[in-house]
């Protein structure tokens, strides 16, 4: 049996390429026993409990970067977490740990590899995080989600950085047609469906945009809208729901549903969407969050709207007006969708997880 270590959460955005890195490893090699590591007050702490891993979860904290304040027991923790973790290693004898960053990866893998585990890093962002430009040095593997992320990192001598791309579930195959998939909705298949996803709970300016644009009547007209606005605000939205060309949910699960439908997408650009976006091919409106740790939904959008594969609407300019603008002028210039389409879909990587597994186990003796 090989143990290798999984450290990855706080959020949905870290613990889910963490967990598919895990799947591809044990599809690979049976012998692969993932245990992961997580913290108390993530997402992993509900998540994990629905997976058939090990896990244990630790009192990791963020690292507050503007009320510095809050950091005051950070010290403590992080001598809390590199014992516990180092005990681990005794007990477990990993033979790999796997870092997927947020605030539960970095003293985790830094503690393992001090024991001597072989560390490997998987960086979403375009402007890789902390935790990834403090361990760049001490990995045996980076793997990059955008080969922009680069720039940013000192790698070690025997550090190799790969551009392999986020793990996600890839698009089926064959593809799903979209006239039908627009069925399936209760869409008319012969018109553009525009998908609008914020996240699990919803994204308030992008979602306040669209209630002006329909409360206005300046949503364009003949363009059907699949809006998927939040746990947290359904209740707010949920009466613009009209049965056929609006249609509103709180989360779409799962959400290959919605892309098999959508002709554009409007959304926040997180790293693991804009992955799936890519996977799929699909054109889209990005508007990052500006509130986003080291502005890196903003680094990740310029990145896809340089390379012609997206459009940038940052979130002060996104208003009912310049969204149904730029939706409205999409969807009536075919040939710019499509180049759109085409440049994402030569960003995409979506076997991503399973070329990350096979690099990591490559470290791993063969006997």
């Amino acid at each position: 049996m090989k143990t290798v270590f999984f450290a990855g959460g706080g959020t949905g955005g870290h613990l889910m390429p963490a967990l598919a890195i895990a799947d591809a490893m044990v599809r690979l090699d049976p012998a692969v026993r993932p245990f992961f590591i997580g913290s108390l007050r993530g997402i992993e702490a509900n998540v994990l409990r629905e997976r058939p891993w090990p896990h244990e979860l630790l009192p990791l904290e963020p690292l507050h970067r503007r009320q510095w304040w809050r950091n005051a027991s950070l010290p403590l923790s992080l001598l809390h977490v590199a014992s516990r973790v180092q005990a681990l290693v005794g007990e477990q004898r990993p033979a790999l740990v796997v870092g997927t960053g947020g605030y539960a990866a970095g003293p985790v893998v830094w503690a393992a590899v001090r024991r001597g585990v072989p560390g490997v890093l998987q960086e979403q962002n375009a402007v890789p995080g902390l935790a990834t430009r403090w361990l760049a040095r001490q990995v045996r593997q980076i793997h990059l989600g955008y080969a922009e992320a680069r720039a940013y990192l000192e790698p070690g001598r025997g550090t190799e950085v790969f551009e392999s791309g986020n793990p996600i579930q890839p698009p089926p195959a064959p593809r799903p047609d979209r006239a039908a998939a627009k069925a399936r909705w209760g869409f008319a298949p012969d018109k553009p469906v525009v998908l609008v996803v914020g996240g699990s709970q919803g994204a308030l300016p992008i979602n306040s945009a669209v209630d002006a644009a329909l409360e206005r009547g300046i949503w364009p007209s003949g363009i059907q809208l699949l809006w998927q606005a939040g746990g947290g605000m359904i209740g707010r939205f949920a009466l613009r729901d009209d049965g056929a060309r609006v249609l509103v949910r709180a989360f779409i699960d799962p959400i290959s549903e919605a892309y098999a439908a959508a002709d554009l997408v409007a959304g926040r650009a997180g790293a693991m969407t804009i992955a799936e976006l890519c996977a799929w091919g699909l054109p889209s409106i990005l508007i990052p969050l500006a509130a986003a740790a080291a502005g890196h939904q903003l680094a990740n959008a310029r990145a896809l709207a340089d390379s012609g594969a997206a459009v940038l609407l940052e979130q002060s300019s996104a208003t009912a007006d310049s969204l149904s603008a730029t939706v409205g002028g999409l969807l009536a210039d075919p040939a710019r969708l499509a180049g759109l389409s085409e440049s994402a879909s030569r960003r995409a990587h979506p076997d991503a997880a399973e070329t990350i597994a096979a690099r990591a186990l490559g470290i791993l003796p063969t006997r």
